[in-house]
């Protein structure tokens, strides 16, 4: 195995944990101070802008977009996906908001069928109905109900499928920083027009709380990049799932989650091999 095949792998695999880091941080702050989902999702943005902004000024390169359309559509896309992603933290276990956040591949393959004709997958979508089993166990774990609470998980899937189809057609015409750039910047301007009471100047104790979460945020989105330079995208794909097996088994340990349930860990990994299957389609029927 070449050495940069590996670090690429353990750059993904820390980009899983980061990503699950940064959610766990949420919950640590929970019982310490009262910092609003809205603020963490500002303060990631706003941290992120910063730093990709000093990194085009340092380069001298342009942060004009070409296609400000799909630019636009990411960033709206990706911020509601984060703010729903952090909501769900709060208001379940950081387990259940990490399982249900990494269901966005089935959507994307849901909205490929529908819009994207030529990106059409018969197999893809034989494994839909073995996903959405793996999201009912989870959202719904008793069997009997559908669990509101889980709602916000499930609909940071959804919006992070579209960011991911925005993504994609934006890397078709304009280059990975200068998205960052835009989705950051407008991101952040969007999370404070509409969040703005939610918004105040931390002390001490909230600041460390809000750049710990920015940290592993911003760490797990740039570890990705790095990692994905040398690793096949099935390989890369299948380690960023990771992040299921993660959320279940640190989630007692270090996030103080309850353990999940049997019904809780079939859900977890209907959905991981559904992702996988995935994963592996789209790279074959891109070769």
């Amino acid at each position: 195995m070449q050495i940069q095949t590996m670090l690429g792998w353990l750059a993904i695999f820390a980009s899983a944990f980061f990503f699950y880091m940064a959610t766990v941080v949420i919950r640590w702050a929970q019982p310490r101070v009262s910092i609003d989902a809205a603020y963490f999702v500002f303060a990631r943005f706003a941290l992120g802008f910063f730093i990709v902004a000093l990194s085009l000024a340092v380069q001298r390169r342009s942060f004009r977009a070409k296609r400000y359309g799909y630019i636009i559509g990411r960033s709206l896309a990706n911020m509601v996906a984060v703010y729903c992603f952090y909501q769900a933290v709060a208001a379940t276990t950081v387990a259940n908001a990490n399982i249900l956040n990494m269901t966005y591949p089935i959507f994307v393959a849901l909205i490929a069928w529908s819009f994207l004709k030529e990106q059409r997958d018969v197999v893809a979508m034989a494994v839909v109905p073995l996903a959405f089993a793996g999201i009912w166990l989870i959202v719904s774990p008793g069997g009997l109900g559908w669990n509101l609470e889980n709602g916000w998980g499930l609909a940071s899937g959804v919006s992070a499928s579209v960011a991911i189809v925005y993504l994609n057609l934006c890397r078709r015409h304009d280059s990975a920083e200068t998205i960052l750039f835009y989705m950051f910047g407008l991101g952040g301007l969007m999370v404070f027009a509409m969040f703005h009471q939610k918004i105040f100047w931390p002390n001490g104790q909230e600041l460390y709380y809000l750049l710990l979460c920015s940290f592993f945020g911003i760490g797990g989105q740039y570890l990705l990049t790095y990692g994905f330079r040398f690793v096949t995208a099935v390989e890369g794909s299948v380690i960023s799932t990771s992040r299921i097996l993660l959320a279940g088994l640190l989630g007692p340990m270090v996030a103080g989650d309850p353990m999940l349930p049997l019904s809780g860990w079939i859900g977890a990994s209907l959905i991981f091999v559904a992702d996988v299957v995935l994963a592996v389609r789209k790279t074959t029927r891109a070769r």
